[in-house]
């Protein structure tokens, strides 16, 4: 081994071992196993991850999908902001894959990437150091459905490499874009072809339309789809709940690629919105009733809320309850959405009936 490969070996270790907390190469947070092992124990084979949306107006957030292997460990499958063939993305951005699978807790509290240097820190592992993100966990989903959605998933990786077009799922090339192949619609559309969900809506983006106002109101959101996707669950007599994976609050990390100098600390924390007047409202001010409905409808289902504590920089369930059975959790979400829309719409002061999930 040569002296300069040695000198750079011994330079990463050394660079590791000094990363601060919640930055890439900083250490993992303390009782992550011990709590991962309390949420695996429950047994859900199947896991909706919702990420908050992390900027000032236009928070869609991001929908991502954990699945349970026939070796019992939970891969996620998440869609690649990056694999949108822009050359600019193809130096520094991890752009091999349209779908990425990543171990759940890698994904959720990993610092390092099994995806290799160019993953993004914040979306492909680490999310929590970011944004907060609702996994609603599902339980009983067969093998053969889960191998399926993960068949459908893999097929769209051959299509993107294969640069096919006008697939029963994408009309044009296959490839990433914010507002049409989206991380809702492939999650989408995975159920619908892949799984045989004939019911789940999963919008297309005009034929021959430049306009982004039009593109973007026919866009698949995160938490649309992550609405509509709990509907047909439950209505195959699937049991579910809610996990709050809450931002850790305190990461001095800044994204070098991007424009923006801001710390992840920093960054706005907001429950993903649908396409709404709320994309110009504050965090935590959302008035549209399909805003308050979800977020009331994932508090309703929630069982736990796991938190990373600033002072120790362990993991911890810092609350759980029994969650309501989706039906109760629907019609209650149903009643206190309508009446606090009503509120809001008269600008009255009130107090909201609903609770929402980040609450």
């Amino acid at each position: 081994m040569g002296r300069y490969l040695v000198l750079a070996i011994a330079a990463a270790v050394l660079n590791a071992g000094a990363a601060d907390f919640a930055t890439p190469g900083g250490p993992a947070p303390a009782n992550l196993d011990e709590v991962a092992r309390t949420l695996d124990a429950d047994g859900a084979t199947m896991e909706l991850l919702l990420s908050f949306g992390t900027s000032k107006g236009g928070s869609a957030g991001h929908l991502a999908l954990g699945l349970r292997d026939a070796n019992g460990v939970e891969q996620v499958r998440s869609a690649n902001f990056y694999a949108d063939r822009d050359p600019a993305h193809e130096h520094d951005r991890y752009t091999e894959a349209l779908m990425l699978s990543i171990p759940k807790w890698e994904y959720l509290y990993g610092t390092s990437s099994s995806l290799g240097p160019k993953a993004s820190f914040g979306l492909d592992y680490g999310e929590v150091y970011k944004r907060s993100v609702v996994g609603v966990r599902v339980f009983g989903v067969p093998r053969s459905e889960r191998d399926a959605l993960a068949a459908y998933l893999d097929r769209m990786n051959d299509d993107y490499r294969d640069r096919a077009h006008d697939t029963e799922y994408q009309r044009g090339e296959v490839k990433y874009r914010y507002m049409d192949l989206n991380c809702a619609k492939t999650i989408g559309s995975a159920f619908r072809y892949g799984a045989g969900y004939a019911g789940l809506e999963v919008k297309s983006a005009p034929r021959m339309s430049l306009r982004k106002a039009k593109a973007a109101l026919n866009a698949n959101t995160p938490s649309e789809m992550a609405v509509n996707l709990m509907r047909e669950l439950a209505a195959r007599g699937y049991a579910m709940d809610a996990v709050l994976y809450a931002k850790y609050p305190a990461s001095p990390y800044v994204d070098p690629h991007e424009k923006e100098v801001i710390a992840f600390a920093d960054l706005p924390n907001r429950i993903p919105s649908v396409i709404s007047l709320d994309f110009r409202n504050d965090a935590g001010a959302y008035e549209d009733y399909d805003n308050l409905f979800a977020s009331y409808l994932l508090h309703n289902l929630g069982r736990y809320a796991i938190v990373v504590d600033p002072r120790e920089t362990a993991l911890r369930i810092d609350r759980a309850k029994v969650p309501m059975p989706y039906e109760d959790a629907a019609s209650r979400a149903k009643a206190d959405a309508e009446a606090d829309s009503k509120g809001f719409l008269r600008r009255l002061l009130f107090r909201p009936s609903g609770t929402r999930v980040d609450e």
